[in-house]
């Protein structure tokens, strides 16, 4: 089994996508005006409106905004200048300025316009380097 995908639902696709594409750096397809998705070699982020939910028993099975113990996790190859790149944009999302955490990650913490928590992290450590390769 391989993990494939993480689904994020928001009542407003057409700002937390661009969000995305701002921080990320990358174009997301679009499939529809209700979802989209950015692939990468590991694994799909995708982005759904609360209309999607329809197909899977309508609006009561997922709450958008209202994520209280998710990460979501980007690897990025300096988080330093990943900061510095982008630490105009995020200056009300920030929750953590880069900080090398107890298990080797260098690590960036802030919020995106729906309030998601969202990490960009590279190992910085030997022991976090190897694990993650």
């Amino acid at each position: 089994m391989n993990l494939s995908s993480v689904r994020i639902i928001t009542a407003d696709i057409q700002r937390l996508v661009p969000f995305y594409e701002k921080v990320t750096g990358m174009t997301w397809t679009w499939y529809t005006p209700d979802f989209a998705e950015l692939r990468t070699s590991q694994a799909t982020l995708a982005i759904g409106s609360t209309n999607t939910l329809a197909p899977f028993g309508g609006s009561g099975v997922a709450v958008a905004a209202n994520n209280q113990s998710v990460i979501i996790e980007f690897r990025v190859h300096d988080v330093d200048k990943t900061y510095e790149a982008l630490a105009d944009f995020l200056i009300d999302a920030l929750i953590q300025p880069p900080t090398t955490m107890p298990w080797g990650n260098r690590s960036l913490l802030f919020r995106d316009p729906d309030g998601n928590l969202v990490n960009f992290f590279a190992p910085v450590t030997a022991e976090a380097r190897q694990r993650l390769n």
